[in-house]
């Protein structure tokens, strides 16, 4: 008797699909920066969408209690800028100054980022101790140095402790006259005797402002491979040749990254003039709405200046590829 075999065909498995490597470290990320994400849509962007409403609004207070807006347009930007000549007379000197630090404050940074990346008995204490100032600028250090009358001198130049004249004899280390028998033999001009002469009597904030930016040299130094430096000694490259052929090309990224945090850092301090004059608008009758317009001024013009700085940099930044 033929009996029917019935041949079952073998089940098929089922992967499991597994996500890759890139994929998971993708998930993370956003699980990471979720917190902020969720703030910054519930908390924050309401905040700006009021401000921006505000800017183009004038605030009228009912009798009752309470207010009501008036939409007036672009006055509030034309009293701004074109009212107010204290506004842009303020905007201007602030950028001004801020041309004047970002070069002083990156190079000073990376000058003592190469100097602490040496080999040399005690490398962390050192480190640590170029970090401090930061750590004393921010929160409640900070408040209180507000009122600190000797800080204020050491940070100022313009005045003197015991006749309040134009010459600081504390905070000035030295002046134009020795700026300028130093470079006496040099073809330079004396604006830029009068930079050197205001960056080194400034050197106070010039350190207090370098902190951040030397850590992120350092950490750019320490992922130079010693390979590469081993190879232009045995060429017979000088450290100078070194350092401009092989140092500066491989922390460029980092003067970006420095310089825009620098500008960032620059502009939204609390001790700017443009933000105090912005505060103190807002704090006199009727001023709220006019500040509020200089301040989308004043963050635009920020938004330029970081687009400028990025444009210019960018076209001589070095990326090593890593193929």
């Amino acid at each position: 008797m033929n009996k029917t075999e019935t041949i079952k065909a073998a089940p098929v498995k089922k992967y499991k699909k597994v996500a890759s490597l890139d994929k998971k470290k993708a998930r993370a990320g956003w699980l990471f920066v979720l917190p902020f994400l969720l703030g910054f849509v519930i908390i924050y962007l309401p905040i700006v969408f009021d401000s921006i409403r505000y800017s183009f609004n004038k605030i009228i207070i009912l009798p009752g209690g309470g207010y009501m807006l008036e939409f007036v347009g672009w006055e509030n930007y034309q009293e701004a800028l074109f009212v107010d000549p204290s506004f842009v007379r303020t905007l201007t000197s602030g950028i001004q100054q801020l041309l004047l630090d970002i070069p002083a404050i990156v190079i000073f940074a990376l000058f003592m980022a190469v100097l602490l990346n040496q080999d040399m008995f005690g490398r962390a204490a050192f480190r640590a101790i170029f970090f401090v100032p930061v750590i004393l600028s921010t929160g409640l250090i900070a408040a209180i140095d507000e009122g600190n009358i000797m800080l204020d001198y050491m940070e100022d130049t313009s005045s003197s402790i015991e006749t309040g004249s134009n010459q600081n004899t504390v905070a000035e280390i030295i002046s134009v006259t020795d700026i300028g028998w130093l470079f006496n033999s040099m073809a330079v001009g004396t604006e830029l005797v009068e930079y050197v002469t205001s960056m080194i009597n400034n050197i106070y904030n010039v350190i207090n402002r370098s902190g951040v930016q030397m850590l992120i040299f350092l950490a750019g130094l320490q992922s130079i491979s010693p390979a590469i430096y081993e190879s232009c000694s045995i060429d017979g490259a000088s450290a100078w040749e070194t350092f401009w052929k092989i140092t500066i090309p491989m922390v460029s990224p980092m003067i970006l990254v420095n310089a825009i945090y620098t500008v960032i850092d620059s502009l939204t301090m609390s001790t700017n003039s443009v933000m105090s004059y912005i505060s103190n608008v807002y704090n006199q009758a009727g001023g709220n709405v006019v500040s509020t317009a200089m301040s989308w001024v004043y963050f635009l013009l920020v938004l330029i200046i970081i687009a400028a700085v990025a444009g210019l940099l960018s076209a001589f930044v070095f990326y090593q590829r890593r193929d």
